[in-house]
């Protein structure tokens, strides 16, 4: 189940000095691709972003390991199994995929960095990812985008994936990429797994900063569940492949490039909450007026997290109260709910303290018929905005969870 038509590019543009192969190695199903390699031109440049999950998978922990010990050339991925919660032993698991990465391709193990998703607690069938490495080796291409973002999927029901081209002085700037993500959706510095490349060139730190500013509003902003995964990471790569080089001197290309960045960050962030497990709407809360981003951010993630705004967004029932009711236990000092209002969609259903005198049943039922709900609180104390997107809570999400293992 998912929200509105797939969202899938006609056309995911290949970046030069870029290839992706996919391959089948049974790490859960048999016959299901589920590696993925991926190859980096030498002169590319890497930025990455990271759990904070105290748990994080030995995978993560590799990467930031390898990252500053050497030029990565290499990213690995296998989906089917986490590889979190497996101490050294899953952690010797991760070096012995790189390991396999680093000798078939003739590349310091440094260079490779591993990535996984799927159950956690679960030995990592090493032997398959290994024996299958070779076939996804022979599969690297640069138009390889399409089989990647199905490689990498787990309990989504879409391949997710955006690209974007602009032009500046004559050339073409290409940023294309890839995510997965359905359930265990709170991402805390980065999402399920992510992958973004583009042909410019950009030195690794500002890289670094574009990235972080970009997950912030985009992967940062969304929840399915309100759980932060062991395995998230988001990954974007600088191949400079066009000749068009991205810096702080000139900021007409750093806008235009930021933009595009942003765009293709929330394509698959706004993707993964379509296919949210069990979704049936797609929800916008934004909170505007506030005195803080933090205010802001934490009223509209507890308006998205509460189980029961989650269920009536589900039934569609304009349970206006739960709204109401969740703003008011959400910390803001001093709130002056005579000052507050509260919308669904275009109609205000709170002002002056409770309902508002020109709200109807009608109006309200009107709006949560739709598949996609905009919710906006008014706080009317500041001049602050934040945007966060979620799903309703259905009867989906908790069988697709209960048979998660079976």
């Amino acid at each position: 189940m998912a929200v509105g038509p797939a969202t899938f590019p006609e056309v995911m543009h290949p970046v030069a000095g870029f290839k992706l192969g996919t391959a089948s190695a049974g790490v859960k199903t048999p016959g299901r691709k589920d590696l993925v390699l991926m190859e980096l031109c030498e002169e590319a440049t890497i930025a990455g972003v990271f759990t904070l999950n105290a748990f994080c998978a030995a995978p993560v922990q590799i990467c930031k390991k390898h990252m500053p010990e050497a030029a990565t050339r290499y990213l690995v991925v296998n989906t089917g199994n986490a590889n979190a919660g497996t101490g050294e032993e899953g952690y010797q698991d991760a070096v012995t995929t790189c390991q396999a990465v680093s000798d078939l391709c003739q590349t310091p193990l440094a260079s490779v960095l591993p990535f996984s998703t799927g159950v956690i607690g679960e030995k990592l069938p090493v032997e398959k990812l290994v024996e299958a490495m070779p076939a996804a080796k022979s599969a690297l291409a640069e138009d390889g985008w399409d089989d990647a973002a199905e490689g990498i999927l787990t309990t989504d029901t879409r391949i997710k994936g955006a690209s974007r081209q602009f032009e500046y002085q004559g050339k073409a700037v290409t940023l294309t990429g890839i995510s997965k993500g359905s359930g265990m959706i709170k991402p805390n510095m980065a999402t399920m797994l992510g992958y973004v490349a583009t042909d410019a060139e950009v030195d690794s730190e500002l890289l670094q900063s574009l990235l972080s500013d970009a997950t912030n509003c985009s992967f940062n902003r969304i929840t399915v569940d309100s759980d932060t995964s062991t395995n998230d990471s988001c990954m974007l790569v600088a191949t400079g492949k066009s000749g068009v080089v991205v810096s702080a001197e000139d900021q007409n290309l750093l806008s235009q490039f930021k933009e595009a960045l942003n765009g293709v960050m929330q394509e698959l962030a706004h993707a993964i909450v379509r296919d949210g497990e069990g979704a049936t709407k797609f929800v916008t809360v934004q909170v505007e007026s506030a005195t803080t981003q933090d205010e802001a951010l934490k009223t509209a993630f507890e308006i998205a997290h509460s189980p029961l705004v989650k269920t009536a967004l589900f039934a569609s029932d304009p349970n206006w109260g739960r709204i109401l009711a969740v703003v008011g236990r959400a910390g803001i000092d001093n709130l002056d709910l005579e000052a507050l209002q509260i919308y669904l969609g275009d109609v205000c259903i709170v002002s002056k303290g409770g309902r508002d005198a020109q709200y109807t049943e009608e109006a309200g039922q009107a709006v949560m018929d739709q598949e996609e709900i905009l919710i906006r609180v008014v706080l009317n104390r500041g001049d602050i905005a934040e945007t966060v997107w979620t799903t309703d809570l259905s009867h989906g999400y908790v069988s697709i969870n209960a048979d998660y293992r079976s």
